[in-house]
């Protein structure tokens, strides 16, 4: 049985990164004679198989051909004939399309070590613009690789640019881009996701209220960089620093200043409320590519509170208390961290201000403490009902304003 080590777990091996899930290609093989070697059929658009004993994927060798539109029109073909160099020429990009034997030697028929050694981001074939995903594909992994010096290729670039065109990135079902996007927010990079597809002309497509903030102006004396779309990269960019692998601080960073792009024209550079006008995009993002709620919900709060946040030293106790009451932060008390967080990544993602202290984030979380330290064994005896609830708030409010020196 031939069978060879690909994509990714290649890849990563010669860009000297941490070793992943591992996926095989097996040649010259058919379903019948897979599952005879004891391998158990799981693939549902084509052959795959777990092996017996390391329940590593394995897949027969494939060619695809386009039949429809979408990334889902596509005819596979798995005959015993296919090479492997058949296989991995349908692949995305060169840098996934090398295989290893099991000798160690690599099967490199479309220049993938030389592209790993140049840090481009290359389209194995002509193919390529068949999958409207490769574009999603292509920024997510600018995303992953833009920190290692990783570019698009000039011509990969005009297919994405010529794929967008055609209209067919509204065939990606809502599912896909949401897994594409919080992946892209997960890594070290995301805003070469948004300028990979901003370039493409993609982002209008996928992420419109997004897209529209770039060349809004702001503030130059508050945010130096001006154009609104380069601060949510810059914001996108710190909140992965802050929070290494948080697609939920991520998503409410890149969500937080949705409401620039409302603001009136004769208003600008100034965004008075676009902390309320931006729940209403940030509801129909959320909406059209089903985002989890909980996502949702602390993206909500991060657009309503954070200017609150950035002035918590002019904040009284009470209006502390009730900040936190609607952020459900009592029942849910991880939440003002998060949000602390968000707002961090919001005040440092400016040009000339990635070092700044934060100190409003800290003095959000011991208010926060202090006030949960509030127990109900603390209140005057002899409350019932409503009477309850409001000794406790008083209490609260008490505790904040002894921990901060706010006034109550």
């Amino acid at each position: 049985m031939k069978i060879y080590l690909v994509g990714g777990a290649v890849r990563d091996r010669l860009l000297g990164l941490p070793a992943g899930d591992r996926d095989w290609v097996v040649v010259g093989e058919t379903q019948a004679s897979m599952e005879a070697a004891g391998f158990k059929p799981v693939g549902r658009d084509f052959p795959v198989f777990l092996h017996p004993d390391t329940g590593e994927e394995h897949a027969l060798a494939r060619t695809e051909r386009k039949s429809g539109r979408g990334y889902r029109g596509f005819v596979v073909d798995a005959d015993p004939s296919v090479s492997l160099e058949e296989d991995l020429g349908r692949r995305d990009f060169t840098i996934n399309a090398i295989a290893q034997d099991a000798q160690g030697d690599l099967v490199d028929p479309h220049g993938g070590v030389a592209d790993i050694r140049a840090r481009v981001l290359r389209h194995v074939g002509p193919a390529f613009v068949e999958d409207p995903l490769r574009v999603l594909r292509a920024a997510r992994f600018m995303a992953r690789f833009a920190p290692l010096g990783f570019t698009v290729a000039p011509e990969t670039m005009a297919l994405m640019q010529e794929i967008t065109a055609s209209g067919e990135l509204a065939e990606l079902v809502p599912e896909r881009v949401w897994q594409e996007l919080r992946r892209a927010l997960a890594s070290q990079r995301p805003s070469a996701f948004l300028r990979t597809l901003h370039e493409a002309g993609a982002l209008a497509v996928v992420l419109p209220e997004v897209d529209a903030l770039y060349g809004v102006p702001q503030r130059a004396e508050f945010h130096p960089e001006i154009d609104t779309g380069v601060h949510v990269e810059l914001v996108c960019d710190m909140a992965a620093r802050l929070a290494p692998g948080d697609e939920l601080i991520g998503f409410s960073a890149l969500t937080h200043d949705l409401g620039k792009a409302l603001t009136p024209a004769h208003v600008l550079p100034r965004h008075i409320g676009h902390e309320q006008a931006g729940i209403a995009p940030l509801r129909a993002l959320c909406e059209r590519l089903k985002v989890p709620t909980e996502h949702h919900q602390l993206a909500a709060i991060a657009c309503r509170e954070h200017l609150n946040v950035h002035r918590f030293d002019e904040l009284r106790a009470s209006t502390v208390v009730a900040l936190i009451e609607r952020c459900d932060g009592f029942r849910k008390p991880g939440r003002i961290d998060q949000l602390a967080t968000v707002c961090e990544a919001d005040k440092r993602g400016r040009t000339g201000h990635a070092e700044d202290p934060y100190p409003q984030g800290e003095s959000l979380r011991a208010a926060h403490a202090a006030a949960r330290a509030v127990r109900t064994d603390a209140l005057p005896e002899g409350l019932t009902g409503p009477a309850i609830g409001k000794a406790m708030r008083e209490a609260r409010i008490a505790a904040v304003a002894a921990a901060t020196g706010k006034r109550p």
